[in-house]
């Protein structure tokens, strides 16, 4: 399948949506504490504990920050974190999520995955890939399938099927999702190029279907 082509500066990939969730937490934290982040920061590293889990409990305790912001800000104070701060930095660091997740062994999965990626993106124009650390969903509306180098020598490719009505083949492994209210509840274990065959194609564009 001919890889699609990127206009200059075009990312491959499309920004999280948990950027979005994060830049509107932000702009209401002073509203809700009294402070910026960067007050925060500031007032952290100037009065609080020296290492980063005290300092989100000292900021819970003494302070009433809620548990998610204390966790951001005793990151940021610790110069970690920030990767879902701006669509931008989010972008860069998918790039490195992908790269560091095809290094060493797992480096000869990659053409898989680009395999994968490129099929996955061709099933709807209004599909998007937002890499996180370990693998690489797909959303339409919400994740509909994801991609993961689970071994040296394998990826699995998750589907979200909880509302699929028919019968499943074999091919098609629980992973158990579905009782943990996970949304990928199936997967297709993809070893080499030959399986990415008409029945990936199928199902993915079945997952893609299903989330509407």
């Amino acid at each position: 399948m001919p890889k699609a082509s990127l206009a200059k500066g075009e990312s491959l990939y499309g920004v999280h949506p948990s950027v979005a969730m994060v830049q509107k937490s932000m702009a209401k934290l002073k509203d809700e504490t009294g402070r910026a982040l960067e007050e925060w920061i500031v007032l952290v590293k100037k009065d609080g504990p020296k290492d980063e889990k005290s300092r989100r409990d000292w900021l819970i305790a003494k302070h009433k920050v809620g548990t998610r912001d204390a966790g951001w800000i005793a990151e940021r104070a610790e110069g970690k974190g920030g990767d879902l701060d701006t669509p931008g930095l989010y972008l860069k660091n998918a790039v490195r999520y992908v790269e560091e997740q095809y290094v060493g062994p797992k480096g000869k999965l990659r053409p898989l995955y680009e395999e994968l990626l490129n099929l996955g993106k061709s099933i709807g124009g209004d599909v998007k890939a937002c890499p996180c650390r370990t693998i690489v969903p797909l959303y339409r509306e919400h994740v509909f399938a994801q991609i993961k180098p689970t071994t040296n020598s394998r990826i699995d490719l998750g589907f979200a099927l909880t509302y699929y009505k028919g019968k499943l083949p074999k091919r098609l492994i629980d992973t158990g999702g579905l009782a943990k209210k996970d949304r990928i509840t199936h997967r297709i274990e993809i070893t080499a190029a030959d399986q990415i065959d008409d029945e990936v194609k199928k199902w993915l564009k079945t997952a893609y279907d299903l989330d509407t």
